[in-house]
């Protein structure tokens, strides 16, 4: 992880604007299935515990986008919007994307407030911690182009319609 943060880019507001007026439960939806993809099966029992039932939220500011979700003791599941979670998580579009590229610490984000935490801030330093111990996947998104995509899920697609 770097020390210095790149030069902030951030969500264009009419794109913002447009983002606010989506559902909310479609994008918590997609949250939740990659979460659980890449996170619930490593989880350590002590943290499942601690997350029971409790009401979480990653709210990203710039794209005016809020995902609301909870742990029920086996995965993530989608929620309706809270006015207040037992934890949010705040911060940039491109602040995410930094952290989950790992180009970019959390603690950094945190003392320059780009990222925040609001609520219950041990269960917020609990889920940081647990984080910062698993062995996670480097977001690379080169990897989520739909060329790339297409080729994990029909790999032969790109070579038969290059041939002649």
């Amino acid at each position: 992880m770097t020390a210095t943060a790149p030069a902030p880019i951030t969500v264009p507001r009419p794109v913002g604007a447009v983002l606010a007026r989506l559902p909310a439960y479609p994008g918590s939806m997609l949250l939740v299935t990659a979460l659980n993809l890449a996170l619930a099966r490593q989880l350590p029992q002590d943290v499942k515990d601690i997350l029971q039932g409790k009401r979480l939220a990653i709210r990203v500011r710039d794209a005016r986008v809020a995902f609301d979700f909870r742990w029920n003791g086996q995965r993530f599941t989608p929620s309706a919007s809270q006015a207040s979670p037992d934890l949010a998580i705040s911060a940039n579009a491109q602040d995410f994307l930094l952290l989950a590229q790992r180009r970019q610490d959390p603690d950094t984000l945190f003392f320059n407030r780009r990222l925040v935490m609001e609520g219950d801030t041990e269960l917020g330093l609990v889920v940081k911690n647990a984080l910062d111990a698993l062995e996670l996947p480097v977001l690379d998104p080169r990897e989520w182009s739909p060329r790339a995509v297409l080729g994990r899920w029909a790999p032969g697609l790109f070579a038969r319609s290059a041939r002649p």
